[in-house]
This record gives C-alpha cells, structure tokens and sequence, in this order.
C-alpha cells in the first residue's frame, strides 16, 4: 500500500511513518517545514519527504493519506484529498487500527516528560528483554530511532492530549486504549485548543475511562489537577509515585544525578544516571511502576535506568567550544524551563549559564503562558529572549520584571553577537525551543570557534 503523510515531519508523524515503513508500506510525506532530527531519521529509513502542500505530490493518488493535526481547511493539499475523495485517517486512528489491536499497550500522558518517561519505559523493558514496540514523539538515544513495531504484545507510545485532526477534535489518547497507564503531571497548555485546565481534565478522564480494571494507573500522589481527574470516576488499580506515594525516590546528589528508590518503603536499589533534575527522579519513579506492572522487577529496572540515555533535544549537548558547553533543549512551558535549569543550575553550581528561549510553541504564540516566563528562567544567569516578528503579543513588556539580566532581540544574528561577547570558557549555553530555531545551534556552534 502506499500511504502518503500530510505533515510527516512532525514528531508524532514523523514516528508514524517509520512504523508504516516497517510493516511493508511504501511510505512518502510532506511538511511546511522538514527539519532535523525527524526529517534526518525518514531520510534514512528511504521516506521520500517533499516540502510544501502543492497537491501535485498527491498525483498519482496514494492508496490512503494520513492527515496530521498540525494541517486544516483552507490547506491545498487538504482540499485536493477532499474534492477527489481520497481515503484519508487520522495519525492516532491508523495507529490504533493497524499497530495497537491485540497489544498490551503502556501509554504515557502528562503535560511535561512524555517523551523522555516514554524512552525509559520502552528502554527498562529492552533491557528486560522484553523486546518492546514503541512509539516516541523524539529519538531516544538508547534506539536511534523514535518508533518500531515490535514483535512481542508490549508497546509503549507517549500519549499526547493534542487533538487528532482537522476532522477529530479528540485527543490522541482517547484511540489507544492503554492497558499500563502513566499520568505524569497535569498543566494548562494547548491554549490554541483548550479552553482552560478544566477543558484539559476532561479530556484525560476520558482515558482513564478506557483503562480495563485488570489494568494499572500510575500518578503522582501530589498532583491536583490529577487528583480531580481520578475523582471523576476510576475502574482501575492505582499507583502512586512521590512525595506521600507508594513509590518515592531518596536523593543521594542534590542534583538528581544519583538517588534511592524506595517501593512501599522498602529500598529497591540506587539509579545513577548522567540525567539531572527533580522531574527526572519523578519520571523514573513512574517507568519502574509501569514496567514492574509487566513483570519486570524493580532491580532490574534500576539497572536498565542507569544505563539509560536520554532523549535528543533534551539538554542534549550539541556542541563543545573553547570551554564553552552549548545544549538543545526542547522545553517550551514555563515549568519545564524551570525545572531544566533548575537541574543544570544544581550539576554546574556557580558557572555561568545563558538561556535562550524562543517563544515558539501554539500556546506561547497565543501569550498564555507569559505570566510564568520571568519565574522559570531563575536559575540562569542571563536570558535571550528570541521575539519573532509575528509573535502579537508584548514579549518585552511580559519579561520586564525579570529578576536574572534579560534581552529580548529579534534576529539570530543578534543572539549570536550577545553570546559571543558574554560567554567564557565554562559556560553553559541552553538554547529551549520546540522548532529547529533556524539552525541556531550549528550557527552558534559555528561563531563560537
């Protein structure tokens, strides 16, 4: 069959495409924008990618065209499928469809930590030998690659809130239907397509409304907004991972880099892992309950966590010049900012660490999230902040408060020059964006030689 995708470079998407490649499809796909590291990983795997909608790449007609959400009415490639009544799906419908039927899937939802939670699990179980499929909206560094099909019945997908398509306002999670079910936090977000947390809360008790009574929830026992979400109405067993949780984590290094993990109050082993952070302690608290659930037991999934590798574009150190350590780092919601640099800020103590944000993401465009902005950059001495001429709302008036030295700027050149004149041999430069940021890291790279 060939299964043309609309919107392929996209990490969900993206992902999609490597398992129909896989199962024997013959796979092509288009994107507004094809950039690393998805477009690099389908280039590799022989996916013939086109930039742009211009329907002529729909000619001769594909046998099914898989529709991401990212794509709506008005857009030329969305019209032609429709005026020539081409068959066309959503991403999560054909992956519930064609990959998760008769699967024991382990899905992971939250708003911070999807990705990375998903990696672990999927890597704990590897290492278990239980020889997983996974679905992982970023490439996991353990596997090279961000989704495979897998041929036992265990499959791990990161399980996002976000609608499905144009036609399926739905979140993507509703169509999965988990058997192991992690809940890692719970934030307003999605501002482009929620209305408020409310909105939000709903959308996540309708998945837990699809988790059988044989099956397993795993949350943070702290988490309010969940808390409200289980309140609704569960039929499932749950587990608690935290502070005042079934599952919690002693710190033996004030950065999260080394902790003891603790079930039931019994001591089940130490990680000791190069992953710094809180959020990161909570991540892997949830992954060995999730695996533990599929019968891997918590020593060896300790093991399996101390030789994990974390996540491209997340603090991922991109380049090493003169001293200077420069970093990609997906983070685009005042929390995970604020916990990113918290984690670095503790690994590096006193050395100087520049952050450079670009506003990028739906709900960042639409400013909902500007009133946490100045708070979560706290841990870093100097801020960039990257405002692009269509951003509509006051960037330099939201951070104007600040309490670290800030610039707002409106070119990658300029970014560039401030980092030049400012950064010395031990520095750390994060650079935080959910996009490619015009290739701001080989280009920082570059001039920092």
């Amino acid at each position: 069959m060939h299964i043309h995708i609309l919107g392929i470079c996209g990490t969900f998407m993206g992902s999609l495409a490597v398992l129909a490649k896989e199962a024997g499809h013959r796979v092509t796909g288009s994107d507004a924008n094809v950039y690393p590291p998805m477009s690099t990983q389908l280039q590799a795997q022989g996916i013939e990618l086109t930039q742009g909608y211009d329907p002529v790449q729909l000619e001769p007609a594909p046998d099914l065209v898989v529709i991401g959400n990212a794509l709506s009415r008005g857009n030329p490639a969305v019209e032609y499928v429709l005026n020539k009544g081409l068959p066309y799906v959503s991403g999560p419908q054909w992956l519930a469809d064609h990959v998760l039927q008769g699967r024991w899937v382990m899905a992971v939802a939250g708003t911070h930590g999807k990705t990375t939670t998903s990696s672990m699990l999927a890597w704990v179980l590897e290492h278990a030998g239980m020889a997983p499929g996974f679905l992982i909206g970023g490439i996991p560094q353990n596997f090279d690659v961000s989704a495979r099909l897998g041929n036992t019945p265990f499959f791990v997908v990161e399980a996002d809130e976000y609608d499905s398509a144009f036609f399926d306002k739905r979140s993507k999670f509703v169509h999965y239907r988990p058997r192991t079910a992690i809940l890692n936090n719970l934030e307003f977000d999605h501002a482009d397509i929620f209305p408020d947390l409310a909105a939000i809360e709903r959308q996540f008790h309708h998945l837990v409304r699809t988790i059988p009574g044989e099956g397993l929830i795993v949350h943070p026992a702290r988490e309010t907004a969940l808390a409200r979400v289980i309140e609704m109405g569960c039929w499932t067993p749950v587990q608690t991972t935290g502070e005042g949780g079934q599952w919690h984590a002693r710190l033996l290094s004030e950065d999260g880099s080394r902790f003891e993990v603790l079930f039931n109050g019994q001591v089940e082993g130490v990680v000791e892992w190069p992953l710094t952070g809180r959020h990161n302690v909570d991540n892997a608290l949830a992954c060995l309950a999730a695996a533990r659930h599929v019968g891997v037991v918590p020593a060896l999934g300790i093991e399996g966590l101390c030789r994990f590798r974390n996540v491209k574009r997340r603090m991922e150190v991109v380049a090493q010049v003169n001293g200077i350590r420069v970093y990609d780092d997906f983070a685009h919601h005042p929390t995970a900012i604020a916990t990113t640099l918290d984690g670095l800020r503790k690994r590096v103590g006193a050395a100087q660490v520049i952050a450079i944000v670009e506003p990028r993401s739906n709900s960042m465009k639409l400013g909902a999230h500007r009133e946490g902005l100045p708070a979560s950059v706290a841990q870093a001495d100097q801020v960039i902040w990257y405002a692009p001429p269509n951003l509509g709302w006051d960037l330099p008036g939201a951070v104007a408060h600040c309490t670290v030295a800030s610039t707002v700027v409106d070119s990658l050149e300029a970014i560039i020059a401030q980092v030049k004149a400012q950064a010395a041999p031990g520095t750390h430069v994060v650079i935080m964006s959910n996009g490619g940021f015009g290739g701001l890291h080989g280009k920082l790279a570059e001039a920092l030689k």
